[in-house]
């Protein structure tokens, strides 16, 4: 009897369970790194939106010696962002004048699809982007 069940072919028990826990241990380690990628390809297109609108508060600020008179809209306007970009965020400057803007904010909309209320911030000062998709993994790509 024991030589009969030795000449069935299949998979034991074990082997399929080992197999799955594999998987399970693979998927754990792929889906973090690839929400990161996820989160940082969305936090570009707000980065390269907000690059936009500060060059175009540069060359105003260049021609006129000021940007009090230069909203936000006429910034967006004259970046001619994406319909797709103006539909995810909403952008804000912070500051103005001769010196020009201190900091550019945008803000996720409801249509954005990791939902509304993400924020991505560059500061003039310190020339550096802040918020979703860059603060939360710079910190770990730097130890890794």
């Amino acid at each position: 009897m024991l030589k009969f069940l030795r000449s069935e072919k299949g998979f034991t028990l074990i082997e399929i369970l080992v197999v799955v826990i594999i998987v399970a241990i693979l998927a754990a380690i792929a889906v973090p790194i690839y929400m990161r990628y996820v989160e940082k390809a969305r936090s570009t297109e707000a980065q390269n939106a907000i690059t936009a609108i500060r060059k175009a508060f540069d060359i105003y600020r260049n021609n006129y010696g000021t940007t009090e008179d230069y909203t936000i809209e006429d910034a967006m306007k004259d970046s001619q962002l994406g319909e797709a970009t103006v539909k995810h965020w909403e952008f804000e400057v912070i500051g103005s004048g001769v010196t020009g803007p201190k900091k550019y904010v945008a803000t996720s909309t409801a249509d954005f699809p990791a939902g509304e209320g993400k924020q991505v911030t560059y500061d003039v000062e310190e020339a550096q982007y802040h918020g979703y998709g860059i603060d939360s993994y710079s910190d770990e790509e730097a130890t890794e």
